[in-house]
């Protein structure tokens, strides 16, 4: 008899909580830890399971979990997808490679470029990643906000070293959320990782650096010509050092981004300027998970972000003033010189 799969998500916030509320529910033949080191969240969801919150259809889900702090982990997993921030991943990665099976693999859905750090300490071929389009927020002791569409939720997965050995395994995994969410596409498996990392990476620096530094939605964003103009002068950065280093970006949502938003000149600016509301229209609630962590005095990870882009364009010799501009900023009011406020807008012009 086939043995039951062990699934983790390792740093189940908001994110964490509803991919795991979703896996749970969803008719797999598979045990789903839902860790976090928030003990008072984890106790929430042990009591009363985990309550999703979706603003999208006006609708809550609850569903009991099993829920657990890392020092309650005791066997080891087939898969960990891992959903906490980047600044500790080497010594998280350290933590959770002695807790995946001997053939397990790590699925990180984490913002940013997080593989290559993980795959020094756990092996390229064990790395896997996934490229979420949908956003959430931890709004109280075992309960998530749902800020995205169910049925317009999805993930993009792909091989970090470029071997398949598990993809199909996770896949499997991970369609079964489509059932629950209303997406029969809701996974889509990609031989360019890479491309889709920097794709999601450029409208993160764009939009959630922006929502941090203004503590506006994207929506909001998106409409305002000011920080409409910003927004795609930071994309276009990220589509100048993403090409410079090689990297094709993976169409998003069946669009060529960079096709659409990268034209030079006046008038494919002002297509591009046209163009913004409408693709980001879907994510108009989202705020930054950034201006999240800001707001309740913690760092954030914008040097993951944005600053991931400043360090690859001085590596490659691209310049990335908008970038630069923001973690500036973000570090200005995380070391209290600012305040959130769209008024930081000043800085860029």
């Amino acid at each position: 008899m086939k043995e039951e799969l062990k699934i983790a998500i390792y740093g189940a916030g908001a994110m964490g909580t509803v991919l795991g509320a979703f896996l749970s529910d969803c008719g797999l033949d598979a045990r789903v830890d839902l860790i976090s080191r928030n003990r008072t969240h984890i106790e929430a969801m042990k009591e009363k399971g985990a309550r999703v919150v979706c603003t999208a259809t006006g609708t809550t889900y609850t569903e009991r979990v099993n829920a657990l702090v890392p020092e309650e982990m005791t066997e080891p997993y087939d898969v960990i997808f891992l959903m906490t921030k980047q600044k500790d991943n080497a010594r998280t990665a350290g933590f959770l490679k002695n807790y995946l099976k001997a053939d397990g693999v790590l699925c990180t859905t984490q913002n940013g470029l997080p593989e290559e750090i993980l795959a020094e300490i756990i092996g390229e071929d064990r790395v896997y990643g996934g490229v979420c389009a949908w956003g959430a927020n931890l709004v109280g002791d075992g309960v998530a906000e749902l800020t995205s569409d169910p049925a317009g939720m999805s993930i993009e997965i792909g091989s970090y070293s470029g071997r398949c050995d598990k993809l199909k395994e996770l896949r499997e995994i991970l369609s079964a959320v489509g059932e629950i969410s209303g997406n029969p596409s809701f996974v889509t498996v990609t031989d360019n990782l890479e491309g889709a990392r920097w794709s999601k990476l450029a409208i993160n620096a764009a939009f959630s650096g922006l929502s941090v530094v203004t503590g506006l939605t994207f929506g909001e964003i998106a409409k305002r010509r000011r920080s409409r103009k910003i927004a795609l002068g930071i994309l276009r950065e990220c589509f100048a050092v993403a090409s410079e280093l090689g990297v094709k970006l993976e169409k998003i949502q069946g669009h060529d981004m960079e096709k659409l938003l990268g034209e030079p000149g006046f008038f494919g600016t002002q297509k591009a300027m046209f163009l913004l509301p409408i693709a980001m229209r879907r994510h108009k609630r989202l705020v930054s998970g950034m201006l999240l962590d800001l707001e309740r005095g913690r760092k954030c990870e914008i040097d993951y972000i944005d600053g991931a882009v400043c360090a690859l364009g001085d590596r490659c010799s691209v310049e990335t003033p908008l970038c630069d501009k923001v973690v500036e900023t973000v570090h200005g009011i995380e070391n209290g010189l600012y305040e959130i406020s769209e008024k930081n807008l000043d800085f860029f012009c």
